[in-house]
């Protein structure tokens, strides 16, 4: 009888496969850019790896911030009105 599941060897020797091909699609990519290019792919790169992780986290701080602060009013005091006076008006005899 055939088994139509792949053993746990099967599987990760088929991951490794698509990991390898994957890595070479990628030196050959990488070996076809100009020095230039290459240049700006690897200042994006390491713009996306130091800020975008940054500008996460700070969303993430301030959002728990708000939602602190908002939990947790100040209290508000409640004076007694007081009567408003009427001032005349200036030029009114």
């Amino acid at each position: 009888m055939k088994t139509i599941n792949k053993t746990f060897g099967e599987s990760m020797r088929e991951i490794g496969d698509a990991f390898s091909g994957f890595a070479r699609h990628c030196q050959r990519a990488l070996a076809r850019m100009s020095w230039p290019s290459l240049l700006g792919m690897c200042v994006v790169l390491a713009l996306l790896i130091t800020i975008l992780p940054l500008a996460l986290m700070l969303f993430a701080c301030f959002l728990l911030l708000k939602l602190l602060v908002g939990k947790n009013p100040p209290p508000t005091r409640h004076f007694p009105r007081q009567p408003q006076q009427q001032q005349p008006h200036e030029g009114s005899n």
